[in-house]
């Protein structure tokens, strides 16, 4: 039997970071997201988001360690000195550190000329979000990344799962992997009516500590997905503080327990 935690970043997991397991432990993949690299290693490290991907990449991590990043396509450094000889992006929203020269790089982001046009869609649409929220949130990666890459990285690439959260993608990742059961620690789902509910929250590449909190849709079409496809695999679900959302959860394969009975389990492995 081959086991796995995936680490979410909601507060519930707080009190468990990287090493607070004597780690590697056998039959035990530990996966993670985003800025949890910086607490520690994991065995897999999934980010979805531009920014985090280049910091992630310029800390040096995926040299050593495994890392999924979403829309990761090296291309030859000429094409983005190209691309920026005729770009009309403002410098502010250009973010390449040249310091680190290479031979190809990975060319990301979204154009800051259409976000306005998105923010006003969404208002239309949605009137009582609220403006100033939105606008942080919508704001959030605008621009162009490009990072240096090299030869000897430990990346691989996402393709098939834009949009998608990189708590859920560590979830699909481990069940495609062969985990026959999973542990879930720090998925608290979100609430629109509550702030935002992020161990990281405030701090390099996140929203402020002030931002709203999330409407959990897209997250539970997400994760009801995985569990859909992954039947054979059980999905334990520690300490979920969401549970008034239990009703929007149908497989039979999800488990929930709590903070001790994981590491009950945990310990015996």
């Amino acid at each position: 039997m081959k086991s796995a935690v995936v680490l979410g970043n909601g507060e519930s997991r707080s009190w468990f970071c990287p090493d607070y397991l004597e780690y590697p432990i056998a039959d035990l993949e530990l996966w993670g997201c985003n800025a949890i690299y910086r607490d520690g290693v994991v065995d897999n490290l999934v980010s979805m988001d531009y920014a985090m991907q280049q910091e992630i990449y310029m800390s040096g991590y995926p040299l050593n360690h495994k890392c999924w990043f979403a829309n990761w396509t090296r291309v030859p450094t000429q094409v983005a000195e190209m691309m920026m000889m005729g770009t009309t992006i403002p410098k502010e929203f250009v973010h390449w550190p040249k310091s680190n020269a290479s031979n190809e790089c990975v060319i990301s982001g979204k154009d800051p000329a259409t976000v306005q046009t998105r923010i006003d869609e969404m208002m239309k649409d949605f009137p009582h979000l609220d403006t100033e929220d939105l606008k942080l949130k919508m704001e959030k990666d605008v621009g162009v990344w490009i990072t240096p890459v090299f030869d000897e990285d430990r990346v691989q690439t996402i393709s098939n799962l834009e949009g998608w959260s990189a708590g859920n993608v560590g979830l699909f990742l481990a069940a495609e992997n062969g985990a026959t059961e999973v542990y879930m620690l720090g998925f608290d789902l979100s609430d629109y009516d509550e702030p935002l509910n992020n161990i990281y929250k405030g701090t390099e590449n996140y929203l402020p500590e002030t931002a709203r909190g999330f409407n959990p849709v897209n997250w539970i079409i997400q994760m009801n997905s995985v569990f859909k496809k992954y039947r054979d695999v059980t999905f334990y679900w520690v300490d979920n503080r969401w549970k008034d959302y239990s009703d929007k959860f149908f497989s039979p394969n999800i488990r929930h327990i709590d903070k001790n009975t994981f590491l009950d389990r945990v310990g015996s492995f």
